[in-house]
């Protein structure tokens, strides 16, 4: 196939060239007039599955003819066929054994690092524990660094480092995966040595920047029918440039797209000028590709810019297939990629996006659906965020912390919850009992809670038990999980895989759930299996630690979506991009920090560290990045986009851009400036076109409304506390009653203020009941007693318990002393449940309602009411305008509108306040006296009654930012307090 040479062979084919196609071309060309089974006799080792598949593609479509071997280049067995050596160690075992030892050591020294790293501690260090096997780097080489000059934590990283040193001395017997490929390079290349194979091998598509990789192309290249073809070669670049690169102890140029290539090529005692093209195809636009080198040149020798810009060929040329998006926003930039994706479809191109950033191409997946295209994302769906991921990580929670409401209605509503039969029953029921828990509060789910609450939806149904068999079902795998024990990770998976199991099947299966059916269940089915099959290797953990270990897993994997894609329309990470093409390549996401990404920080080696040891500097992943970015740009037309700002501040443009923009823009003459300005031309073409997709036509504001109802639609019937209100907010009132709209509570019940009014009222309740069968019992000890007792029973919430317990001991000396003064002049007859009064207007056909917190009466027969507040009470001009709770009490007392209390004379009303400064504050009797009270009272409700009068919202709220229940209904924002209410006549 090639003809005998004294050196290496190493062949290059240009950015922009189809890398896969022209490969296959030039091994047929190579071919031609020998043997149709000569192909079949080639050994062709290609660096992704993905290019495999391509390759097979390509042959399939024809002409026939046999194919040659492929190999992957991270799996030789089928290459290296006499060579036999243990199957590696899972990749899961290693790091479950490594979590095992750091777990061991930060138990034994937890001032090395935080308990919360352990899990970042392991993978970095199994990181590292790759990066040496695979780069030949022994243990001995880092531990023997010269570290005179480092600082103290070179002495903590050598613990971890020495757990990396027992590790491999164990793994000799099972090595790693990358420990036993440069095991079966090594013993390749000596076989090869000693019996060189006369048949073709070739290495294509890798850049060799591993240094396993490295190793066989470079023996690769010396075999007699050996060939090594790299792919994005730049051509363009001088031969004095390419031999200068990478001096200065190796460090200055590592990111370079080339730099890889010339350390390759270096290594064989090659020059520049021996590299050959592959085959003679040009690519698509040549003059972009010198543009491109150039401006990509080494930092050191930039200022070649001067004098070799003026030298580039047609500038308007090179750039005339260019686009340059500068969006404002991610959002904006998805949108113009989106529509230009969709310009694609119209005119018949395929096109893909390329962007190693997966929150933009999300964006532009959702941006397409609206026209119902599906892209072909090579990245599928990342595992924990499908259904069956989902799952796995809430079921996983339960095990972590205290069972709340929302955790247990958003695992009761997960598609896959009781998916074994009855599916739509266990909806119904989960809604129910959904509105109960929002109702009555349930902050913490247990076992009888549920059933209490599931019995009282349908109590008045025709069958109460309906939902009992379901809710006992609830309560044993929902709220019967122990938490906060440590197990072994056997044991761990098993209960989790148990629980699961046992809430997809539901309440009564009739079939198998759908937690691992489809291409989601069977991958989630997959990575539970194979923790299954290493748990033993893993050691015991907390429960938090294993919630932990099952989402990092779930997150390695990815799922295809079943559903058929547009053929033409692909989205693809840099790596995708390398094996395949399309008419259109837009490259997403063009800001420093994503192209390229920021280096991940390193917690064991410095940067001078990694050089003395010879393991791979922080600028190789620049490099490979800017390789990336060289293949890209050299597509036939390119668009290239960025946005200005992220959502939290203004972004960098990526380097490379920058750089092409300085070139250009240094370059008038040659009318670069103006090549620049009209690239960006065409990108604001696709900017605009989305700002015109997003407007919108102004809709004027909405109305304050003042809704008008009929009578009969009209409340007539009102509590005390809603007549505060309804002078203050008669929009929420009609909502309520004419409406008949009530607020949902929050899912989650938090000890707000609401919440401790009514657990302070009961305490109050129960405390006074009890000094009045027990006089004894007026006392501080008692009163605390009495809280500690209802605040266990009442308030779910250890801290609120604690706070409000701390608030009622300080003002307890107070209450006590006043309790003492009123008890001396009267007793309590009536509490709020029995404390049941009413009026009646007959004219009217109203009745007001009202519950009094406490009655007292003298012994002299006079009425003495009584209201706690836990906070400040409302003043007296407040109460004469607006609070008008005790006022109205003690006129339906006057009226005999309590019965436990008859006809009587209210002597006194008084608000006690029980916050931060207790007071006792009197209700204005003597300026509101009982008769007034009603007779305002009358002409108010009167006047609501009356068909002119209209509801208007927050006609006089206390404060700006009060929030009222219904103020999304009233669209209240669109208009303010300034704005005149509109009336409206309702029928």
């Amino acid at each position: 196939m090639f003809d005998q040479t004294k050196t290496p062979r190493v062949y290059g084919l240009a950015p922009g060239i189809d890398f896969p196609q022209e490969l296959v071309t030039g091994l047929v060309a190579r071919l031609k007039g020998q043997s149709p089974l000569a192909i079949g006799q080639i050994d062709l080792v290609v660096n992704t599955r993905r290019m495999q598949r391509r390759l097979r593609e390509i042959f399939d479509a024809g002409p026939a003819s046999l194919l040659p071997r492929i190999h992957m280049i991270d799996n030789l067995d089928t290459l290296a066929t006499g060579i036999a050596l243990p199957r590696p160690s899972p990749a899961l075992r290693r790091r479950l054994e490594l979590i095992t030892l750091v777990s061991k050591l930060l138990d034994q020294a937890p001032e090395l690092a935080p308990r919360a790293s352990l899990y970042d501690l392991s993978d970095s260090l199994a990181g590292l524990i790759d990066e040496m096997q695979g780069e030949g780097v022994p243990v001995e080489a880092i531990t023997n660094l010269d570290v005179s000059d480092q600082s103290g934590h070179w002495e903590r990283a050598k613990q971890f480092l020495d757990i990396a040193h027992r590790y491999l001395g164990e793994s000799v017997t099972r090595p790693d995966p990358r420990a036993r490929q440069r095991q079966i390079v090594a013993q390749m290349i000596a076989g090869w040595a000693e019996t060189p194979p006369q048949h073709p091998i070739i290495v294509a598509g890798s850049t060799g920047s591993r240094g396993t990789s490295a190793m066989l192309m470079q023996a690769v290249a010396g075999l007699p029918q050996g060939a090594v073809i790299l792919p994005g070669f730049d051509f363009d670049m001088p031969t004095a440039v390419w031999a200068d690169m990478g001096e200065a102890q190796e460090q200055l140029s590592q990111d370079h797209p080339q730099y890889r290539f010339r350390h390759f090529v270096r290594a064989l005692d090659l020059s520049r000028s021996t590299i050959e093209p592959w085959t003679t195809r040009e690519p698509p636009s040549p003059e972009r590709n010198a543009l491109v080198s150039l401006s990509l040149r080494p930092a050191p020798v930039t200022h070649v810019w001067l004098t070799e810009g003026p030298k580039l060929p047609d500038l308007a040329k090179a750039t005339q297939d260019l686009t340059l998006i500068q969006a404002p926003t991610p959002r904006a930039e998805a949108l113009a990629i989106a529509l230009r994706l969709r310009q694609a479809v119209e005119d018949g191109q395929t096109a893909a996006l390329i962007t190693p950033d997966r929150m933009l191409s999300r964006q532009v997946t959702s941006a397409l659906d609206r026209w119902n295209i599906l892209p072909d994302d090579s990245a599928g769906m990342p595992l924990h965020l499908s259904p069956p991921g989902r799952f796995l990580r809430h079921v996983a929670d339960l095990f972590v912390r205290k069972l709340d409401s929302e955790a247990l209605l958003t695992l009761l509503k997960h598609p896959l919850t009781h998916s074994g039969g009855d599916r739509n029953i266990h909806q119904l029921n989960t809604q129910r009992l959904e509105l109960q828990v929002r109702r009555d509060g349930l902050p913490y789910p247990d076992a009888d809670g549920v059933l209490r609450l599931s019995q009282k939806t349908v109590s008045r149904s025709k069958k109460p038990n309906q939902m009992d068999a379901w809710a006992i079902w609830v309560g044993a795998h929902f709220a019967g999980i122990e938490t906060g024990q440590d197990k072994p990770l056997e044991d761990w998976v098993a209960d989790h895989l148990a629980v699961a199991t046992a809430i997809a099947d539901g309440s009564n299966p009739v079939e198998e759930s759908a937690l691992w059916l489809r291409k989601s269940g069977e991958e989630a089915r997959t990575v539970m299996a194979n923790l299954t099959e290493n748990a033993p290797f893993g050691g015991e953990m907390s429960a938090s630690d294993y919630a932990d270990l099952v989402s990092a897993l779930l997150q390695q994997g990815e799922i295809r979506d079943s559903d058929t894609p547009h053929p033409g329309v692909m989205i693809w990470g840099t790596m995708e991009a390398r094996v395949q093409g399309a008419d259109l390549i837009i490259m997403g996401g063009l800001n420093d920090s994503t192209w390229p990404e920021a280096p991940p920080p390193d917690p064991w080696l410095n940067r001078q560290m990694r050089v003395q040891a010879g393991l791979l500097l922080p600028e190789r992943r620049i490099g490979l990045s800017a390789h990336d970015y060289q293949q890209s740009i050299a597509a036939p037309e390119v668009c290239l986009t960025r946005a200005i700002r992220s959502d939290e501040a203004e972004t960098v443009p990526s380097r490379w851009l920058n750089r092409l923009g300085n070139l250009l823009n240094g370059l008038p003459e040659q009318g670069g400036d103006e090549a620049w300005k009209t690239m960006i031309k065409r990108g604001d073409h696709w900017l605009h076109q989305a700002r015109a997709m997003e407007a919108v036509d102004r809709v004027e504001s909405a109305i304050r409304p003042s809704p008008r109802p009929p009578r009969a639609a009209r409340p007539h019937a009102l509590s005390v506390t809603e007549i505060k209100r309804l002078i203050r907010d008669p929009y929420a009132v009609y909502a309520k009653h004419s409406l008949k709209l009530r607020a949902l509570n929050p899912l989650v019940q938090s000890p707000d203020a609401p919440v401790r009014g009514i657990i302070v009222h009961e305490i109050m309740e129960n405390f006074i009941k009890s000094v009045t069968a027990d006089p004894a019992k007026l006392t501080k000890s008692h009163l605390l007693d009495t809280a500690s007792a209802v605040l266990e029973a009442e308030a779910p919430w250890p801290a609120a318990r604690i706070m409000w317990l701390t608030k009622l001991e300080r003002i307890a000396d107070w209450f006590i002393e006043n309790e003492i003064r009123r008890q001396s002049y009267s007793s309590p007859a009536a509490f709020e449940k029995a404390a049941k009064g009413s009026h009646i207007f007959p004219d009217l056909g109203f009745t007001l309602t009202g519950y009094a917190d406490r009655i007292d009466r003298t012994d002299d027969g006079d009425i003495l009411i009584y209201d706690y507040k836990t906070g400040a009470p409302p003043s007296k001009p407040e109460q004469k305008a607006f609070d008008k709770q005790l006022l109205l009490e003690a006129a339906m007392v006057e009226e005999g509108g309590f019965k436990e209390i008859g006809v009587a004379t209210v002597a006194h009303a008084a608000y006690i306040g029980l916050g931060s400064k207790p007071v006792e504050l009197a209700a204005p009797l003597e300026d509101e006296p009982p008769h007034e009270v009603l007779a305002k009272l009358h002409a108010l409700i009167s006047s609501y009654l009356s068909d002119e009068q209209g509801f208007t919202a927050r006609r006089m709220v206390k404060t700006t930012d009060f929030a009222g229940d219904y103020d999304q209904l009233a669209r209240f924002g669109e208009w303010d307090a300034t704005t005149d209410p509109t009336p409206e006549d309702l029928t």
